[in-house]
């Protein structure tokens, strides 16, 4: 029976260094205590619905509290609750097996599924706490307001925004490697 040599057999896949995972962690932990700091404040200090203006017909923190998803999707529906903790779980199982099988050189990827995971757990907690979301960072221009949203939220989206931008910037290497 002929043997393998050891170059030629395939190396198992070890879960990566501590240092890996070290700022992801990192970036969770910071997003978690910013988000449920602000929450937490805002719940202590002001009544649903009360805003203080910070910067006139622009932007005030008003208390918000959102039964949906983004835009108070499914906000009605008697269904939301277990399906948006059931959602946010998978996402999160399926953000931790990504950036497991990311390259060291990929800090910009890990950084953004950093944000996200910290935003969705962020929103997560709220969930399970009070069958909704906080909500207090109101946007707006005269009577047009954006929805207002949170540290959470706008962790998602800014590390949605990093991952498409890495996308793009990964696509462009390709292109000019091929």
């Amino acid at each position: 029976m002929r043997s393998i040599p050891p170059s030629a057999r395939p190396v198992p896949k070890r879960w990566p260094d501590v240092a890996h995972w070290r700022s992801f962690i990192s970036i969770v932990l910071l997003g978690l205590v910013v988000d449920q700091a602000t929450k937490l404040y805002i719940h202590g200090t002001m009544a649903l619905y009360h805003s203080i203006p910070v910067i006139d017909g622009f932007f005030s923190i008003t208390y918000l509290r959102n039964r949906g998803a983004a835009f108070s999707f499914l906000a009605d529906a008697h269904w939301r609750l277990p399906f948006f903790i059931l959602v946010t779980l998978v996402a999160c199982v399926a953000i931790l097996v990504v950036v497991h099988r990311t390259q060291r050189e990929q800090r910009l990827a890990r950084t953004a599924l950093a944000m996200i995971f910290s935003g969705a757990v962020g929103n997560l907690i709220d969930r399970v706490r009070l069958g909704e979301v906080i909500d207090f960072l109101d946007v707006y221009w005269k009577n047009h307001h954006w929805p207002a949203f949170n540290v959470a939220d706008s962790l998602i989206c800014v590390g949605v925004a990093l991952m498409v931008f890495e996308m793009l910037r990964e696509e462009r290497a390709a292109a000019k490697a091929g």
